[in-house]
């Protein structure tokens, strides 16, 4: 006969702990989450140790007591594998105080609407200081704070007050090592809950924010993964079909279709210049001018960049990443006459969104260009000057005649990504001047003074001196030996070696630094540029620079650009003879004047 201590006793049904503190009847087997936790969102466990029924000593309560609160200990501490589902529990178990202060949050706020609202239009003023008031209580909304404030301390121009940080545990530091802090904690303290599951429109934006912030880093791949998360994101949210904006509320629907098109152009933007696949198409209206009557111009300069991006859709994508084939001369040539069109000759927006609008269009010329060589469909005889050899030429003409009437710090606002485009087109020409022939005349501007003025223009900006003026010159030099050191005149170049050598699809000249190098904001005070040797003396060939130290104005009024002032010493533009002699017969250059 078997010893009865030692038979294992019949299963008995008991509540999980949660019904048992509640001390409500539990709706289960034991084996299953029961009907009240999962009606509650709560975790259904059985670890609580059955007590025996009947009277207990001293040291049996005591027992008991401690078993309970080791209990209580182990449900509140998250076990490792698993995550906070309630997004609005208390970060102050996870958040790091004394970070920000209310005078950086603020300054930070100021920044972001007078620099980067008019092209990136997704916030509220009111409704992020409603924000601002629930991050001690929301995650979500310490999350989108803390990254918003890094987003800003990284752009190059953010200055902070000086007293903002006191009383904080922080000592003073830079802006930039401060924003690397910030967003550090924000990554860090997102991880705490389920964002995946059930994201919100903070949610996106914040991913956004993580996007631009390492992107001005120059962490090109991490900030790609922020970018497909954020689109990803709204794509959950439904953000990509039309009844997602059937909402009650205007404000909250108004910025939530801008957030999609901004989402939508930055995907574009940036599957160009790192060959990426794109994930949005342009399946929603566009927004209206009259949804905000108080911001008509900076929408009106925001849906330009909409349609500026439009055309670049999967096709060209994809024939650009090689995805795909079936390129045709005829299409190339459409997507520049749309890229002409796409801008009108006087741009009703602010100063800020018309540097992307010009920058942008002529880098997007460039872009289609590449393409057009990549393909072979270049020709010395061609009628239409977008698929000549020297349409480059006339690119950074229109680059540089457009560049002079914008401040420095209305071209700053846009960081790297603006000189980027600065430097593909830049990159172009000199592959250009290169292979093609040409002549420079004593009185006229060629193709060496549109690179000399675009060199001045990228050693000028906060970011441009020290980081791509050196690839730049690493790019002449390389192309073209002879070229002379920094402060001489870059000689004409006699055509070498075949241009179609140089675009074999791959677009190898303009890729942009490579992650992992020293960030781009190392650069000096602005206004020392002619000190560091960056000062290119044949610039005096034109008039003087402008009073914020761009190259004068290429334009005697009309033309392409008739908002352009008139330049105090008109000049003839540059005939091009000896290409036209290259390229064929092909008529006169419209941006010529008398």
């Amino acid at each position: 006969m078997s010893d009865p201590s030692t038979t294992a006793p019949a299963p008995v049904k008991r509540a999980c702990d949660a019904c048992h503190r509640r001390k409500v009847k539990c709706i289960g087997d034991g084996t299953k989450a029961c009907k009240n936790c999962t009606s509650a969102g709560l975790t259904c466990t059985y670890n609580a140790i059955p007590q025996k029924k009947g009277p207990k000593g001293s040291r049996a309560k005591v027992i008991s007591e401690l078993r309970e609160t080791q209990r209580q200990t182990n449900l509140s501490t998250p076990r490792h594998g698993f995550e906070l589902e309630d997004s609005m529990q208390t970060p102050a178990h996870v958040k790091r105080s004394g970070l920000l202060s209310m005078e950086m949050i603020t300054s930070c706020l100021d920044f972001f609407f007078a620099n980067l609202y008019p092209t990136q239009p997704i916030l509220h003023r009111v409704r992020v200081g409603e924000t601002i008031g629930m991050m001690d209580n929301s995650i979500e909304a310490y999350c989108l704070v803390m990254s918003l404030c890094a987003y800003m301390m990284i752009q190059p121009n953010m200055l902070l007050p000086l007293n903002a940080f006191d009383g904080l545990e922080l000592p003073p530091m830079p802006s930039l090592q401060l924003g690397h802090i910030l967003l550090q904690e924000a990554l860090r303290v997102r991880k705490g809950y389920n964002y995946v599951e059930n994201p919100s429109v903070w949610t996106v934006i914040t991913s956004f924010f993580f996007f631009g912030s390492y992107f001005c880093l120059d962490k090109h791949n991490t900030a790609w993964f922020h970018l497909r998360e954020a689109s990803t994101l709204a794509q959950i949210m439904g953000m990509h079909e039309e009844d997602h904006y059937q909402l009650p509320d205007l404000v909250e629907s108004s910025r939530r279709r801008r957030l999609y098109w901004l989402l939508f152009v930055t995907e574009r933007a940036y599957a160009l210049q790192q060959h990426r696949p794109l994930t949005l198409q342009a399946t929603i209206n566009l927004p209206t001018l009259d949804e905000d009557p108080a911001e008509t111009v900076e929408l009106n300069g925001f849906l330009h960049l909409v349609n500026l991006f439009r055309p670049f859709d999967d096709t060209f994508v994809g024939l650009w990443n090689k995805s795909k084939t079936g390129c045709t001369t005829a299409y190339l040539a459409q997507l520049q006459q749309q890229l002409t069109d796409a801008l009108p000759a006087y741009l009703h927006s602010t100063e800020s969104q018309a540097v992307d609008l010009r920058c942008s269009q002529q880098w997007l010329r460039t872009m289609v260009w590449q393409l057009s060589i990549s393909h072979g469909f270049l020709s010395s005889a061609a009628t239409e000057n977008t698929m000549s050899f020297k349409f480059p030429i006339e690119v950074s003409r229109d680059l540089v005649a457009a560049a002079g009437q914008y401040s420095q710090q209305a071209m700053e606002v846009h960081g790297i990504g603006l000189i980027e485009k600065l430097f593909d087109i830049a990159c172009t020409l000199t592959d250009v001047m290169s292979c093609v022939p040409f002549e420079q005349y004593t009185f006229e501007y060629g193709p060496r003074d549109y690179l000399n003025q675009m060199m001045s223009l990228i050693s000028t900006l906060r970011g441009g001196h020290q980081r791509y003026m050196p690839l730049l010159l690493s790019k002449i030099n390389e192309t073209m030996p002879s070229m002379p050191t920094p402060g001489y005149a870059i000689p004409a170049v006699p055509g070498g070696s075949r241009i179609e050598e140089l675009y074999d699809g791959s677009q190898a000249h303009s890729s942009a630094p490579t992650s992992g190098d020293s960030t781009p904001f190392e650069s000096p005070s602005l206004g020392s540029v002619g000190a560091q040797g960056f000062d290119f003396p044949d610039m005096s060939m034109g008039p003087p620079p402008t009073s914020a130290g761009f190259p004068p104005l290429m334009t005697t009024g009309g033309g392409q650009y008739p908002d352009l002032p008139v330049s105090t010493a008109p000049m003839q533009m540059y005939r091009d003879t000896s290409l036209n002699a290259y390229a064929g017969t092909v008529g006169p250059s419209k941006y010529e004047t008398g």
